[in-house]
């Protein structure tokens, strides 16, 4: 049931020529957005917010104006992203004058072939299509988002940006696995993932980014990277988002006879390993039902056991990540923590560099700053809209 809306009249103020920029950044049970101008220096925010609990019964949306007031607040039910994408042209109509002109969609994996941003055309769309086996969870589901968008802005240029385009300067001793030939041939290498949100980080500092930097982005799902001079030359997720780390839901790596195990003895399949492997593992398995770190820290305070298990096996990851990082970079100028977790939990910082002081890693050293991964989308978009002017 919706809440009351805050019924305020369209920003006039706007012109017709500004060129507006709506970015839909697609999780798996939530849908992230803003709407983006050209400011003086950046892209401005005119409206952001997200539809969250998609496919729950108790599935919000909210929408905020540039400076941070509430203009919508919904409870509803949404099935989809795409029923929550309607929901929130909706309510985009009713609060900006003018239509997008482009939409700039976050895409986790476009398989071996879509490794850079760009305009969405039909052999795009072919293309990810024919790379669904890369990522079963995340290409059917971009694909229908980007279905719904163009049907709900069907006058709007379509853009995708790749989580994974970053992290393409990585050099091949990175991005191979310890199998045949083959295999690399055929598209199975480590990818990496989170780029855009380590875009946002790369352009945040600038030219203040020091030589030997190590981002870690925390959220329900998480990764880390080493950079060199800015560039991406190592990262955890492999060939999908469940690799690296442990997560909320997802197991990060493991032994391969693991796996093997689980075939051999247990009555499982490929869907079951997948919903394993990315629903029933990680701190939810370690916890035994539960993935929220700020209610894992709440529960590890009142003694329970399993809770600080958690904590202790994510955090104690990702020290030993930055430390090999900073055994790979040759030390470490700057590293840099994001996404929920990594912003906002103090607990998990100070378990993830604990004991490094040893290896040169200082307080001044580390810093949290918040992702950017909707703002970079419409950089990204902004410019490849000029380029296509320019053709």
């Amino acid at each position: 049931m919706a809440k009351a809306l805050d019924t305020k009249k369209p920003d006039r103020s706007l012109n017709n020529g500004d060129e507006l920029i709506l970015v839909l950044n697609s999780g798996s049970s939530s849908l992230k957005f803003g709407v983006y101008r050209r400011g003086s220096e950046d892209e401005e925010a005119l409206l952001s917010g997200s539809a969250d609990r998609i496919g729950q019964n108790n599935g919000t949306l909210n929408i905020r104006s540039g400076d941070g007031k509430s203009l919508v607040q919904q409870q509803n039910e949404y099935e989809s992203q795409g029923q929550a994408l309607d929901v929130l042209a909706t309510a985009i109509k009713q609060h900006i004058p003018s239509a997008p002109v482009a939409v700039g969609h976050r895409v986790v994996h476009g398989g071996p072939k879509l490794r850079k941003h760009q305009l969405i055309t039909k052999q795009v769309m072919e293309e990810l299509r024919s790379a669904i086996h890369f990522a079963p969870l995340h290409i059917p589901q971009a694909l229908s988002l980007i279905a719904a968008a163009q049907k709900a802005f069907p006058s709007a240029a379509q853009f995708a940006c790749f989580d994974d385009a970053f992290h393409q300067t990585m050099p091949e001793v990175a991005s191979r696995f310890a199998l045949p030939s083959r295999y690399f041939d055929s598209g199975i290498r480590r990818y990496g993932f989170h780029g855009i949100s380590y875009e946002s980080l790369v352009h945040h500092f600038g030219a203040k980014l020091p030589e030997k930097v190590i981002f870690a982005h925390l959220g329900n799902g998480s990764s880390l990277c080493a950079l060199r001079n800015g560039a991406s030359i190592d990262t955890t997720m492999g060939l999908t988002p469940t690799g690296g780390i442990p997560m909320g839901t997802r197991s990060g790596d493991l032994d391969p006879g693991i796996l093997l195990y689980l075939l051999r003895n247990e009555t499982v399949d490929a869907g079951k390993l997948e919903l394993l492997l990315n629903r029933q593992c990680g701190l939810f398995a370690l916890s035994s039902g539960e993935s929220d770190v700020k209610t894992l820290e709440e529960r590890a305070k009142t003694g329970d056991s399993k809770a600080q298990l958690a904590l202790d096996v994510f955090g104690i990851a990702v020290r030993k990540t930055i430390g090999a990082y900073m055994a790979l970079l040759g030390g470490a100028d700057l590293v840099v923590f994001t996404g929920g977790i990594g912003e906002h939990s103090k607990y998990v910082r100070s378990a993830a560099t604990r004991g490094l002081e040893s290896l040169g890693l200082t307080e001044d050293k580390i810093q949290g700053v918040p992702t950017q991964e909707e703002k970079q989308i419409a950089r990204h978009c902004r410019k490849m809209m000029a380029a296509t002017e320019r053709h």
